[in-house]
C-alpha cells in the first residue's frame, strides 16, 4: 500500500510527512478515480479469473500482512530504529497461529526484524509460513510522486542501489536458511507503479528477481498495484512464478456496497492482460479510522470487507493477504492520529481485537482484557 500511506515510511527510513490527507484525497480523485473509471468502462474480461486449487500458495487461501511495531516503535528513519522485541514478536506470531487462524503472513523486507520472526517461528515451532520480502529504495527520482516530487541526489540514488544489493543478498540468505519456513521472495514492494517514493526501474527489477531465482529454492513475486499490472505488467510476469497484486477500493473512493465488486474488476483487469499468470493477492484491507475517508473508514464496514473478500477470493482459489494484522501508530503523519495510516490492522496496537476478530479472540476483546 504505497500510493496507499503504508510507506510514508519505508522500512529503512525514507519519510514523507510532508505528505497531507488534501494530497491524498486530490491524488486518488485525479488517478485512483480515472482509474476506477477505465475499468469499470472496460468491456467485460473475456478470461475467468477463478483459479486452481493447486494455484493456492501453500494451499492456503487466507493470510495476513504483518509489521510489528507497537507503541514508541519505529524503523530507521535515519537515527536508528526501536525494534520489538523476540517476546513480543512471539507474542504476535502466538496471536496469529492461534487455532491456525493465520498460518501465512506476508513481511516487507529482509531486516533485523524479519529474521527475528523466522527465527521465532523456527524455535517454537509455530505453524507459519512466511511470504518473505526484500525492500527495494528508490533507484530514480519521481516526480510524478506527490508527496516527494523534488529529484533524489546522485549520492542519495548510488546509496540506495548499493542497500539494495545488500537487502537482495539477505533476502537470499534468509530464504536459504529457513527453507522449510519461506513460502516465496517478493521483490520490491510498489516500487514500480506511478506515484510512489521509491522508484525502480523495470529492467532492475527484473535483475533482481533473476538473481534471486537463481539462488533460492521457493517461487518469487513481485508486489504492485493492480493497475500497473494490468497496463505494463506483461514482460515482469514472464520472470515471475506468480503476480502479487494490491487492491484497495477505499482507497478509490468506494464505499462497502461497491467495495468487493470494484475489487474483482481489478483483478479481471489484470487477469485479461495476463492471462497465464498464476494471482495471488498481497494486500487488500479496510481502515477502521481515517481523516481521510471520513465515515467509510469504521470497523462494521472493515468487518464485512473481510468476510466478504475471503468469501469471494475463495471461491476464485487467489490467496489473499489481509492489510494488515495490527495498528501501527508510527506510520504517517505524527501530528495526526486519526490518518488512515495508521488504522488498518484487524488487532489494535495494544493488541487487543477490531470487531472482525472479537469472535476468534474472546479473551483479547477490550472489555475483557480490561477485565
Amino acid at each position: 500500500m504505497n500510493l496507499y500511506a503504508k510507506h510514508i515510511f519505508t522500512p529503512n527510513g525514507a519519510s514523507s510527512l510532508a505528505r497531507t490527507s488534501a494530497v491524498l484525497i486530490t491524488l486518488f480523485s485525479i488517478v485512483g478515480m480515472s482509474n476506477a473509471e477505465e475499468v469499470e468502462s472496460a468491456a467485460p474480461g473475456v478470461v475467468p479469473i477463478e483459479q486452481g486449487e493447486d494455484d493456492l500458495l501453500c494451499g492456503i487461501k487466507k493470510a495476513i500482512c504483518y509489521s510489528g511495531f507497537r507503541a514508541g516503535q519505529h524503523p530507521d528513519r535515519g537515527s536508528g530504529a526501536v525494534n520489538p522485541s523476540d517476546a513480543e514478536v512471539f507474542e504476535d506470531l502466538q496471536i496469529l497461529s492461534r487455532d491456525g487462524n493465520f498460518k501465512l503472513i506476508r513481511l516487507y523486507d529482509s531486516q533485523v526484524n524479519s529474521e527475528a520472526v523466522l527465527r521465532m517461528i523456527k524455535e517454537h515451532d509455530l505453524d507459519i509460513k512466511v511470504l518473505l520480502g526484500a525492500w527495494l529504495d528508490a533507484e530514480v527520482s519521481n516526480p510524478a510522486c506527490p508527496w516527494h516530487p523534488e529529484p533524489y541526489s546522485d549520492d542519495v540514488l548510488e546509496s540506495n542501489k548499493q542497500k539494495n544489493v545488500v537487502e537482495i543478498a539477505r533476502a537470499i540468505k534468509l530464504a536459504n536458511d529457513y527453507p522449510e519456513i519461506v513460502a516465496a521472495v517478493a521483490v520490491g514492494n510498489e516500487a514500480l507503479v506511478i506515484w510512489n517514493d521509491h522508484m525502480v526501474p523495470v529492467e532492475s527489477v527484473i535483475a533482481y528477481v533473476r538473481q534471486v531465482k537463481g539462488a533460492v529454492q521457493q517461487p518469487v513475486t513481485v508486489a504492485d498495484n493492480y493497475d500497473w499490472w494490468a497496463k505494463h505488467g506483461q514482460a515482469l510476469a514472464e520472470e515471475l512464478d506468480f503476480v502479487s497484486v494490491h487492491i484497495y477500493p477505499l482507497w478509490e473512493g468506494k464505499d462497502i456496497d461497491e467495495a468487493i465488486a470494484f475489487g474483482a474488476a481489478n483483478m479481471q483487469a489484470v487477469r485479461d492482460a495476463l492471462p497465464d499468470s498464476q494471482l495471488v493477492i498481497t494486500e487488500a484491507g479496510w481502515a477502521t479510522v481515517a481523516s481521510e475517508f471520513g465515515p467509510r473508514a469504521d470497523e462494521e464496514k472493515q468487518m464485512r470487507y473481510y468476510n466478504e473478500l475471503f468469501d469471494w477470493a475463495g471461491e476464485m482459489n487467489i490467496t489473499t493477504f489481509f492489510f494488515e494484522a495490527f495498528d501501527e501508530s508510527w506510520k504517517g503523519d505524527p501530528n495526526n492520529p486519526a490518518g488512515a495510516e495508521k488504522h488498518w490492522g484487524v488487532f489494535n496496537e495494544d493488541r487487543t481485537t477490531k470487531l472482525v476478530m472479537d469472535s476468534l479472540y474472546p479473551d483479547l476483546v477490550p472489555e475483557a482484557v480490561a477485565e
